[in-house]
């Protein structure tokens, strides 16, 4: 007989943050959306981890390459011709556009480079580095993470820590966030953070 395998999982750094998060958004009822690239669906898949997550977690999706990018970021072939590498901006957008097609009170987005190899000119990509952004209907946060490290699948995992971890902070009221006017155009409404 073979030994068994380790099939812990999320991470057991990653437990606590769960713990924090699910309490967050269950104790006021919001929901949650998560817009991935470079993590996989490691962050869905971590949230998706702790027991009632229904309660909360409406519904996540990968954008890795072009065709889900049209379908949920809202890119023309236009954004696809000028794609310059990861920003904050882009990653907001993206978790901006997720939310609203997914009806949730947060989205968070992430997307970078995991590494080894990134592209060359004319995109700028950093192997170890990632854009993270928690969206709300009146404002948002991001938050740039490089790990200095070149190794894919801790790239991946680390990406996902630092996702969860941004979004455990706005909801806890940790970080400054920016307001911004909503789909309609209207003026942003102030922003309450969770305690």
């Amino acid at each position: 007989m073979e030994p068994a395998e380790d099939y812990s999982f999320p991470p057991a750094s990653f437990k606590p943050l769960l713990n924090e998060i699910s309490e967050f958004l269950r104790s006021t009822s919001s929901t949650l959306a998560v817009a991935e690239t470079t993590t996989g669906g490691l962050v869905s898949a971590s949230l998706l981890s702790v027991a009632g997550a229904s309660k909360f977690f409406v519904g996540g999706t990968t954008v890795y390459t072009t065709n889900p990018r049209k379908a949920w970021a809202g890119w023309t072939d236009e954004n696809v011709a000028n794609y310059r590498g990861p920003t904050p901006e882009l990653v907001t957008e993206l978790a901006a556009n997720v939310r609203e097609q997914m009806d949730v009170t947060y989205c968070i987005g992430e997307w970078g480079a995991a590494g080894p190899t990134v592209l060359g000119p004319p995109i700028h990509m950093v192997a170890g580095q990632t854009c993270i952004a928690v969206v709300s209907r009146e404002s948002f946060a991001t938050r740039v993470v490089n790990t200095g490290v070149t190794e894919r699948e801790k790239n991946m995992v680390a990406f996902a820590k630092a996702t969860l971890m941004l979004l455990r902070d706005v909801l806890a009221g940790d970080v400054k966030l920016e307001g911004h006017a909503s789909a309609s155009g209207s003026e942003p409404e102030p922003f309450t953070p969770l305690r």
